[in-house]
């Protein structure tokens, strides 16, 4: 499986690596593909949720983070740079095997670093009963699409508060409800984010592939298609400055 690099390091909006996968999708021969990256704070809601219902907007504004409409289904998640993105592209359409794939790879990860960690059959990874991993899926002509994010550590505050509580969150008493409901990676091992991010790809990557300047603005065009949506269906460009 080949590593999809860039030629820098710096952090980009969320809405330009989803338009990496989909560009990587559409464009690259390489038949299994894998990048991971990280992101300033931002909520990411799914293809079939309503903005207003699932993203606390105020909460957001005020705290400078970013929401991106994704086009994979799945529930609202909040991610920052403590949290470590992953995106899988390959050949295929077969939804169970492609996600059954990916699940096993992240485990396999996870059981060199000594965790026992288990699979759900809602593609979520979990140590003991609390999740460390979750994952969304969506299909292009040919290829699929897995993205997935990993908690190594997270604004517990912000994760909370970006996102609408619903009723269980709500009945469950916030901020330590959800802390028993997930667990963070750093807690299970001594290795730092930036090494495990290089025994992640070490483990999974037999070869790299960087992209070119010609490739990036390719994919700096499809940004804005990763907007999001108010109920008059109005597409709101505030938090995608890139």
């Amino acid at each position: 499986m080949k590593y999809i690099t860039l030629p820098s390091d710096e952090v980009r909006h969320l809405s330009f690596y989803l338009a990496m996968e989909e560009y990587v999708a559409r464009h690259l021969d390489e038949p299994d593909c894998f990048f991971m990256w990280q992101v300033k704070p931002t909520v990411i809601y799914g293809r079939n949720q309503v903005v207003e219902n699932e993203v606390n907007i105020d909460y957001c504004r005020e705290h400078d983070i970013q929401i991106v409409h994704r086009k994979s289904g799945g529930g609202c998640v909040y991610a920052d740079m403590d949290n470590l993105m992953l995106s899988y592209i390959t050949d295929g359409d077969n939804v169970g095997f492609t996600f059954n794939r990916f699940v096993q790879m992240i485990l396999l990860v996870l059981r060199k670093l000594g965790i026992e960690a288990t699979g759900t059959s809602h593609n979520d990874i979990m140590i003991g009963d609390r999740k460390v991993c979750g994952t969304a899926f969506y299909q292009l002509p040919g290829r699929s699409i897995v993205h997935s994010t990993m908690l190594y550590d997270t604004n517990m505050q912000h994760m909370l508060n970006a996102i609408t509580p619903g009723p269980e969150k709500l009945e469950a008493k916030g901020i330590q409800s959800v802390r028993q409901r997930i667990t963070l990676l750093k807690d299970h091992t001594s290795l730092s984010l930036e090494q495990l991010k290089t025994f992640i790809r070490e483990t999974l990557c037999d070869g790299e592939r960087m992209l070119t300047s010609e490739e990036i603005e390719h994919i700096n065009k499809i940004t804005k298609n990763y907007g999001y949506q108010t109920r008059t269906g109005k597409e709101n460009q505030a938090h995608l400055s890139v």
